[in-house]
């Protein structure tokens, strides 16, 4: 979409006169600051200006304006984002989130928390906590990640494989529309059937449908205290079928993840952790069953991973070693980024082929000669091979990307998606009609056409 001069002008000339108080960012190296997310491959634009609402009824007035003057709008949160959904669009206006941050209501009596889109997610979690309670999405990046762009992605995490991704903690929400309608979805009832699930079709559509300025979530009691373990293994197929087995022996740990070699190697590299670095793959597995029932189910775990081939086994003796061991995976991305330009890929398959997807990642890396250190959650088969090459090498990239294509088509043979909770955004725009088909891409090309006719919400994501 290109953004006529005029209309600009317009834009932050009428938002200037009906919203004053409006934090309005138009100096070249503030909208530089908000131009890209964390996708270093993805080439972003740069924004007409940023907008800094502290109130839905500022964003409803941004949306009406945007709509007068068919300015397009690209919603964002923290910016930690790794598909290019809150990139920039050049010439477009950014709404940043970041000063909507206010954690509205904890109810105890309902367990639900209800909070603005700008929360990050560690401070949800902390302030859940402090009332004994639990709010169970958790993605990596989770200490500086907001909850609003969690819902845009429909982010995954490190617990998904016990309890579900975004999605399934949502509730009810607040958004705007684009042309300024303000509507709730959702509620606090347990049970709430009426009408279309417009929560679910909002929660992952990555700005492209609404502006979300409030959300319900779910919450649980706080679990007791996760019992941690590392499994260290000599092939990654040994580590695949240890993942198998814990699963077809019906465990359900809070945490299920693995590290590859060259994650391994990154991470120690940076820390000197002493890991295992002749180890082919590393399990991080959890529980967080109350009493000995945590016990007996990591006592289950070990025994899968042996039997799987596992070579060492070293158990967390404390909360603090606990905490330790899972730092050893979150971790992972950054050491990867060390190395270089780093692009984590996103794709997953049923949890019995996990095996058949690692088989796969190696021979698409061997074959495009190109460096791959893979990690992720593989717990409920969404694994992230992030392929890492050389500052400003042009050739390299260019292998980069097409082992990224090949990969994307590898996981769809197995049954699997090409992205399991980073979102479409802009990087993976032109697999939606592969993995879901033409007829369904047009039916949802129906839908953002109903919502937004103008197409002036994030234009270039997801269709």
């Amino acid at each position: 979409m290109t953004v006529e001069t005029d209309a600009s002008a317009a834009l932050l000339a009428d938002l200037g006169e009906r919203l004053p108080g409006l934090r309005l960012l138009t100096d070249p190296g503030d909208r530089q600051s908000y131009r890209s997310d964390e996708t270093a491959h993805w080439k972003a634009g740069l924004p007409l200006a940023v907008a800094l609402p502290t109130s839905t009824d500022e964003v409803a007035e941004i949306m009406r304006a945007a709509t007068r003057h068919r300015v397009p709008v690209v919603p964002r949160g923290a910016g930690s984002g790794l598909s290019g959904g809150s990139a920039g669009v050049e010439g477009a206006l950014t709404v940043a989130f970041t000063r909507m941050n206010r954690i509205v209501e904890i109810d105890r009596a309902n367990l639900v928390v209800v909070t603005q889109p700008g929360v990050i997610n560690a401070e949800l979690k902390a302030a859940v906590a402090r009332e004994g309670l639990f709010y169970a999405p958790d993605p990596a990046s989770y200490e500086f990640c907001s909850i609003g762009g969690n819902i845009g992605t429909n982010a995954g995490g490190l617990c998904c494989v016990k309890y579900g991704v975004t999605r399934d903690a949502v509730l009810a929400l607040e958004v705007v529309l684009a042309d300024g309608r303000v509507i709730r979805t959702g509620g606090r009832s347990v049970k709430d059937v009426a009408g279309y699930s417009l929560t679910h079709l909002f929660v992952g559509s990555q700005g492209t449908l609404c502006l979300v300025t409030e959300a319900t979530l779910r919450l649980r009691p706080a679990p007791p205290a996760k019992v941690t373990m590392l499994a260290f293994f000599a092939t990654l197929e040994a580590a695949g079928k240890a993942v198998a087995a814990i699963t077809a022996a019906g465990l359900t740990p809070c945490t299920l993840e693995l590290m590859d070699r060259v994650t391994i190697a990154a991470v120690d590299d940076w820390h000197n952790l002493g890991l295992d670095r002749e180890a082919a793959g590393l399990l991080l597995v959890e529980s967080d069953l109350p009493a000995g029932a945590a016990e007996t189910e990591l006592a289950a775990a070990i025994t899968a991973c042996e039997g799987a081939g596992a070579t060492q086994v070293v158990r967390a003796e404390s909360a603090s070693e606990a905490d330790w061991l899972r730092q050893v995976r979150r971790m992972a991305f950054r050491a990867m980024e060390r190395l270089g330009t780093a692009r984590m890929e996103d794709v997953g398959v049923p949890r019995s082929r996990v095996p058949e997807l690692l088989t796969e990642i190696e021979r698409v890396a061997a074959a495009h000669d190109v460096r791959c250190g893979t990690f992720g959650h593989a717990g409920d088969g969404n694994l992230h091979p992030t392929f890492v090459s050389t500052r400003g090498d042009q050739a390299e990239e260019a292998r980069v990307e097409a082992a990224c294509q090949e990969l994307y088509r590898a996981a769809l043979s197995l049954g699997g998606t090409v992205t399991g909770e980073h979102g479409i955004g802009a990087a993976r725009r032109g697999l939606l009609e592969l993995q879901r088909g033409e007829a369904a891409v047009s039916v949802m090309r129906a839908i953002k056409s109903a919502l937004d006719p103008l197409g002036i919400l994030n234009p270039g994501k997801v269709l």
